[in-house]
């Protein structure tokens, strides 16, 4: 994230909250934010350099329609500012200023298998109990890890995966012959 982008958020954020509209706002810049994820030839015009500011606004107009006005206003000056397209990065360092206000620990659960529902729910009740937070857990696989999982939480990362551990395990035997 750069500056600018905290910088965004950051005044959305206040406007949002001081208002009591901080719900609302955070669901429709995630809406906005995985549409424009979710729609290459959408992150295509954003980015565009060469495309105008206000035919860009205009598409986010679109997009928006009738939504949030706070929400409107905000994209309208991103586009104006030229950083349309930075809205995707620009929400989601929104989202962890609003998962900060609200306690909630955000966090990413990467496992070689895919985890039963039960099984992953345990994982969760178990970092809310070891953080007092509540959580908001996304989970991914990747067959790499071998085994054990790989929990992400902001910049803390909490290795347990077999491969890890193989690659420390390396590491310590590379070093120890130097």
């Amino acid at each position: 994230m750069t500056v600018a982008h905290r910088m965004y958020a950051r005044a959305l954020f206040e406007a949002a909250r001081e208002q009591g509209r901080l719900e609302p706002v955070a669901e429709e810049l995630h809406d906005l934010t995985v549409a424009i994820g979710e729609v290459p030839e959408l992150q295509a015009v954003l980015t565009n350099p060469e495309l105008d500011q206000e035919l860009k606004s205009a598409v986010l107009e679109e997009i928006l329609g009738e939504g949030d006005e706070r929400v409107r206003n905000f994209v309208r000056l991103l586009a104006e500012k030229g950083r349309a397209g930075e809205i995707a990065e620009i929400g989601r360092e929104f989202e962890t200023l609003v998962a900060a206000e609200q306690q909630v620990l955000a966090v990413e659960l990467t496992t070689a298998f895919e985890l039963s529902d039960d099984d992953f729910a345990s994982i969760v009740r178990q970092i809310e109990q070891a953080s007092g937070r509540s959580v908001q857990a996304s989970r991914s696989v990747d067959p790499d890890l071998i085994g054990g999982l790989v929990l992400q939480a902001g910049s803390m990362r909490l290795d347990a995966s077999i491969r890890g551990r193989l690659e420390r395990l390396r590491h310590e035997l590379a070093t120890a012959r130097s």
